[in-house]
């Protein structure tokens, strides 16, 4: 199976199992706030991650993935902030959506290394 359709089909999943996990949030004036970001920062990793797909050039390939990585990171910054009640299956939830939003962080910082030593190495 082609890589690139293995990322554009993990990062949708891992926007749509962020929106499951909301949807399952006790919401009060704060977690709602969080929650917010949360799927936002997560719906844009898969949306930068089909912009990128697009072929609109490397400058602009390297700026959604540079986006792309940036909300993996806010992702993870949102998810720490919610809290889940002592819920252990929330909890459980959260621990995974953190660890995929790690590894998608990692998967799109070593793209773009590639992506910069390539850029690089052509403008030499």
């Amino acid at each position: 199976m082609d890589k690139k359709y293995d990322l554009l089909e993990r990062t949708e999943n891992f926007s749509l199992s962020v929106r499951d996990f909301c949807i399952r949030q006790k919401q009060d004036t704060i977690t709602r706030e969080y929650i917010v970001q949360l799927v936002r920062s997560a719906g844009s990793v898969a949306a930068n991650y089909v912009e990128a797909s697009e072929h609109l050039g490397e400058k602009g390939l390297i700026f959604r993935i540079k986006v792309c990585r940036k909300e993996s990171k806010e992702s993870q910054l949102w998810l720490k902030h919610i809290i889940t009640n002592g819920s252990e299956d929330l909890e459980k939830t959260k621990l995974s959506l953190l660890q995929e939003s790690l590894k998608l962080e990692r998967i799109f910082g070593a793209i773009l290394k590639k992506l910069t030593t390539k850029a690089v190495s052509k403008a030499s």
